[in-house]
């Protein structure tokens, strides 16, 4: 479970978030609202990336002010520009960079970076040079990455604004069939089809929570 405890958060004298009080439970969550409402902060807030300026985010148990490091191992998170987490120069060896901080033995990397290029379709670019990779395939670089550390929860911060319309239904196509908890802050409202749970924020407020067909109609109106 993930806990935010009336979590303020600024960015010098401007708030972002405001006493936000919120239980994440539920398999599918969508995050909607419109620029500048505090989505993408919100977001990091979740796995420790940013801490808030009062209150709390607790995970499992573990508070993200404190236990950064568990909080990570449990919450893996994708930006929206894949280069932003892209770090080594090939393909393989940006998939294995984070397991191999976790000290595990060499034989168990290896298993764990080929299965998760395989999966994810791969394979084939392994010794490619990850810049030379396609948007699409960067973005599928860019999860890979994260999930082979097997994180229970996943946050995507608006993962398909940089992709043409055939790569951004392939990611949310992988999203849907995740076996992990997704957290996915998002435009374009149609992918949140059945979601399980919907938050609208406005000027760093929750102003509507329910189902997809609850908060969707709550944020166009919001929206006039």
């Amino acid at each position: 479970m993930i806990e935010l405890r009336g979590v303020t958060h600024r960015f010098g004298s401007r708030v972002v978030l405001r006493g936000v009080d919120v239980r994440l439970t539920e398999r599918r969550i969508g995050i909607i609202g419109a620029n500048g409402s505090g989505k993408s902060t919100f977001a990091r807030l979740l796995n420790g990336l940013v801490v808030p300026t009062e209150g709390s985010v607790i995970v499992d148990g573990f508070d993200t002010r404190t236990a950064g490091r568990q909080v990570r191992r449990r919450v893996g998170f994708v930006f929206t520009d894949p280069a932003a987490q892209i770090v080594m120069p090939t393909v393989a060896e940006d998939v294995a960079f984070g397991l191999r901080k976790l000290g595990l033995p060499r034989e168990e990397v290896t298993r764990r970076v080929w299965t998760a290029l395989e999966t994810y379709g791969l394979a084939e670019y392994a010794d490619h040079p990850a810049h030379l990779l396609s948007g699409g395939q960067l973005q599928l670089l860019a999860l890979a990455g994260v999930l082979v550390m097997e994180p229970s929860t996943l946050v995507c911060d608006e993962p398909t604004t940089l992709l043409d319309l055939r790569n951004t239904r392939m990611v949310t196509k992988l999203l849907h069939d995740l076996p992990q908890r997704v957290i996915l802050v998002t435009h374009h409202l149609e992918q949140l089809d059945g979601f399980d749970r919907v938050l609208v924020l406005d000027e760093g407020r929750i102003v509507a929570d329910g189902t997809p067909a609850e908060a969707i109609p709550a944020y166009r109106k919001l929206l006039g």
